[in-house]
């Protein structure tokens, strides 16, 4: 049975730093670009940061640029999303997601249905 597991989320002051992780198990997630989200309460479901299955191409929402770093390690079929200089604006579920396999990584940031999702970590920054 295919898994996605975030861990990491947590309280943290405005100005700190968390970083996200998101295993795979179930089958290797090495072929597969990988996309972060975030839900905020009472709104839409919103694109954080992407990586392609290579690592070697990576996208950020515009809010985020500059402060938040996506990495994956296959190896360890894991997809990572360093947050520094969180705001109260970044409080959210944040949720991972795994496109299919060799999907173009243009096409992976224009989706917002994918068939692997995980169930979510809070991230609650206090200002």
């Amino acid at each position: 049975q295919v898994q996605l597991v975030e861990s990491g989320g947590g309280l943290v002051q405005a100005g700190g730093s968390l970083r996200l992780s998101c295993a795979a198990s179930g089958r290797p997630f090495s072929r597969s670009n990988m996309v972060w989200f975030r839900q905020a309460p009472g709104k839409e479901r919103d694109f954080v940061a992407a990586i392609s299955w290579s690592g070697g191409s990576t996208n950020y929402a515009d809010s985020v640029k500059g402060r938040f770093t996506v990495s994956r390690d296959n190896a360890k079929n894991t997809v990572y999303l360093q947050m520094n200089s969180l705001k109260p604006e970044d409080t959210a579920v944040y949720f991972c997601a795994a496109d299919t396999e060799w999907s173009p990584f243009r096409a992976s940031l224009s989706r917002t249905k994918f068939n692997y999702w995980g169930q979510g970590t809070q991230v609650t920054v206090s200002s």
